[in-house]
């Protein structure tokens, strides 16, 4: 569960025939994105161009959503049952409403072992399929989707197609195994295993199940696997542009609506070598800011940056020429 280094991992270990079966998903999932939602909104640790954005979303959340959190911690380790992959919300809420007992009283049992919280008397009905609990739950699923997700899902949407586009690009360019490296910094392939750095050591087997990868605007941490029984494994991890930065849909070119206008713009700069400081004079951006675009677009593979001296210089990779190209 460690690699050479000692490094904690996440490793999915596939097979020959795994690996031509990894696929995209087509549309956002609504429930999952708001469980990521509500897990953004209790981190102390997100970048901070998420700070006004978490802001206004604690402010948003409405009193009648509230019990939600008490089922979905900060690491979005919440129960597989609250938050179905499904490209629906009526489809979503649907699954939601259809666990069975069992099913529910054995997630919110691990829920409950896994981060240390106390069995409060709504998650000990929920356990006993107490209808009025359940009714609680579907009414806060509802409310925080009309507070949380409905004003920017245009948003989520348009940066979603352009992502999928990406990465499907990339699918049918460069082959799966880099397409894969390429979801987190870090990220190596060890023979047929698929090694990802996070905080725990964890190992992932498809069992010749197909693996679904599902990009989050929402999720700045490293990448989560869920796995539900006879289903297929899910691949969460960060878009390339977070929600704070994307744009409104139909108003920019794609390269934009996928990266933000910022990021395009230092993109298009760098298909010649160019120095932070240099970027943050051109787009008029303090050096902090330029370096953070640059880290962001370098950790999705679509810059490579080298010191010289004290001096950072970046330049396109080939991957990064190939978006240009593409847009």
């Amino acid at each position: 569960m460690r690699s050479r280094q000692g490094a904690k991992m996440l490793r999915v270990h596939f097979t020959a025939e795994d690996l031509l079966r990894v696929t995209v998903a087509r549309r956002p999932a609504p429930l999952m994105e708001l469980g990521l939602t509500l897990a953004a909104l209790q981190r102390t640790d997100l970048p901070p161009v998420f700070a006004r954005w978490q802001q206004s979303v604690r402010r948003a959340l409405p009193h009648n959503a509230r019990p939600l959190l008490e089922l979905v911690p900060p690491t979005a380790r919440g129960p597989l049952f609250l938050d179905p992959p499904a490209p629906g919300f009526s489809e979503g809420i649907d699954q939601v409403r259809s666990t069975s007992p069992r099913e529910a009283r054995s997630q919110l049992a691990l829920l409950l072992e896994s981060t240390g919280r106390p069995v409060t008397s709504w998650t000990r009905h929920l356990a006993d399929q107490d209808r009025e609990a359940w009714q609680t739950l579907v009414t806060a699923i509802h409310a925080a989707r009309d507070s949380l997700l409905t004003p920017v899902w245009p948003r989520i949407q348009a940066g979603y197609d352009a992502e999928y586009a990406w990465r499907t690009q990339l699918l049918a360019r460069h082959g799966i195994r880099e397409t894969l490296a390429g979801l987190s910094p870090g990220s190596r392939w060890n023979g047929t295993t698929l090694e990802i750095p996070r905080p725990k050591a964890t190992d992932c087997f498809l069992g010749g199940r197909s693996l679904v990868l599902m990009p989050s605007p929402v999720w700045t941490s490293y990448p989560l696997f869920a796995s539900r029984p006879e289903e297929a494994g899910l691949l969460i991890y960060p878009s390339v542009t977070p929600l704070p930065l994307l744009e409104a849909p139909n108003s920019t070119a794609p390269l934009a609506t996928l990266l933000g206008t910022t990021r395009a713009a230092i993109l298009q700069l760098l298909t010649t070598e160019r120095t932070t400081t240099d970027l943050a004079v051109e787009l008029s951006l303090a050096n902090s800011t330029a370096s953070e675009h640059a880290k962001a677009l370098r950790g999705a593979h679509l810059i490579t940056t080298r010191r010289e001296g004290k001096t950072m210089r970046h330049q396109c990779t080939s991957l990064g020429l190939d978006l240009l190209a593409g847009c």
